[in-house]
C-alpha cells in the first residue's frame, strides 16, 4: 500500500526542516507530524482542536498549528534532518476509518527515509497493529491517557463527553504495547489541569512508573472553540510540585508514597531532604519537556513570552530563581 500523499507538520518542524520559514525562539529536537485527514477525528477529547464536534481550525493541536505538506517534500528534509539538530520523529495519529493503514504506510515510509527513531502516539490498538507498527519501523509508542483519574477520563474521553474511550481499554493496551514494545520503550500523557488534585496525578504518576510506562506532562490549555475553551489553565507553582515529583519518581529518587500532601492534595514534602531537594532544583531539569527522549515541543502549552509551564531548553539563572520562588524554596 501507499503511504498517504499528505502529511501535518507542526508549524516549529516545518522551519527547523526548511520546508516553511517561521522565526524560531527555541527549536524543536524531535520532528512532529500528525496523520492527514480531510474530516474531523472520530474521537471527541473535550480539550482537542480536532475533536469531532470541536469548532476549531483544523489545523490546530493544542495552541500550535499543523498545516498539511507533500509526503514526498517532508520525507526528503527528513533525510538531512539530523544536520538541522532534529534527533526523533513523532507521529500524531488521529481516529478515522482505515487510520491504522495510514499510520503503518506512513511509518514504513519515515523509516526508509532516514535513520531518526520514530516515536507513535496512538489511541488503543489491537497487539497485531501495534506489532505491525513496531516492524515498520517505529521504536516506541506513547497511548495517551491524558486524566490523572478514571472519573475525569470519563469526563474529557469517554462517554462524558460523546468519547469511545475507556479507561481500562487504555491500561489494556499499555500493558499490551509493553509487551510489543519492552519496558522503557512505552509511554503515555499526562494533562494536569483537568480537575485532579496534586495527589491524584502523583499517584497516576508512580502507578505508571511502576509499570515501566514513562509520563509525559502537559499543561492544560484552553482552544477556542474546544468543550474547554472556557476552562481555567493550571496554577503554575501546582505545575512546578508535580513536575518535580515526576523528576523524582522517575529517577527513583523518591515514591508517591513518600510523599506529604495537605487536606486539599497538594504536595507538602517531596520524600527526599531538603538539601538534596534543593541540589535536583538547581539543575533545572525537573522543569523540562518530559516524555519521549529528545522531545521538546517549543511552546505547546505557552506563547515564547511565558510563563513556560514546559522549558524546551534547560532553564537558566533567572529562571531558576523564578522556579524556586513558585516551589517556595527562594
Amino acid at each position: 500500500m501507499a503511504p498517504p500523499r499528505l502529511v501535518r507538520v507542526s508549524t516549529g518542524t516545518a522551519s527547523v526542516l526548511g520546508i516553511d520559514r517561521i522565526a524560531l525562539s527555541a527549536k524543536p529536537t524531535t520532528a512532529y507530524l500528525m496523520l492527514y485527514y480531510p474530516g474531523r477525528c472520530l474521537a471527541n477529547c473535550a480539550f482537542c482542536p480536532q475533536a469531532k464536534t470541536s469548532k476549531a481550525s483544523p489545523n490546530l493541536l493544542s495552541r500550535i498549528t499543523w498545516p498539511p505538506y507533500r509526503l514526498d517534500l517532508v520525507l526528503e528534509a527528513l533525510r538531512g534532518a539530523r544536520h538541522r539538530g532534529v534527533k526523533r520523529v513523532c507521529v500524531q495519529a488521529l481516529l478515522y476509518p482505515r487510520f491504522t493503514r495510514d499510520l503503518v504506510e506512513l511509518v514504513r515510509a519515515i523509516s526508509s527515509a532516514c535513520d531518526l527513531p520514530i516515536s507513535v502516539s496512538v489511541q488503543p490498538l489491537p497487539a497485531d497493529k501495534m506489532a505491525e507498527l513496531r516492524d515498520a519501523g517505529a521504536e516506541r509508542m506513547s497511548i495517551p491517557v491524558d486524566a490523572a483519574t478514571p472519573a475525569i477520563f470519563e469526563r474529557v474521553k469517554g462517554s462524558g463527553c460523546g468519547g469511545p474511550y475507556r479507561w481500562e481499554g487504555h491500561m489494556r493496551a499499555l500493558r499490551k504495547a509493553l509487551r510489543i514494545f519492552g519496558e522503557g520503550r512505552v509511554g503515555t500523557h499526562l494533562i494536569i489541569g483537568l480537575g485532579e488534585t496534586e495527589r491524584e496525578a502523583v499517584r497516576f504518576i508512580q502507578a505508571m512508573h511502576d509499570m515501566s510506562v514513562y509520563v509525559g506532562l502537559f499543561a492544560f490549555t484552553p482552544v477556542r472553540g474546544t468543550a474547554l475553551e472556557s476552562w481555567p489553565r493550571p496554577d503554575l507553582a501546582s505545575y512546578r510540585r508535580v513536575q518535580l515529583a515526576r523528576f523524582l519518581i522517575s529517577e527513583g529518587l523518591s515514591r508517591y508514597e513518600a510523599m506529604e500532601f495537605d487536606g486539599e492534595g497538594r504536595i507538602k514534602g517531596f520524600g527526599l531532604g531538603g538539601g538534596d531537594l534543593l541540589e535536583v532544583v538547581m539543575t533545572g531539569l525537573p522543569f523540562m519537556t518530559s516524555g519521549c527522549p529528545d522531545c521538546n515541543r517549543p511552546y505547546y502549552n505557552e506563547p515564547a513570552r511565558g510563563p513556560l509551564y514546559n522549558y524546551p531548553f534547560r532553564p537558566g539563572e533567572e529562571d531558576i530563581r523564578a522556579i524556586l520562588a513558585q516551589l517556595g524554596l527562594a
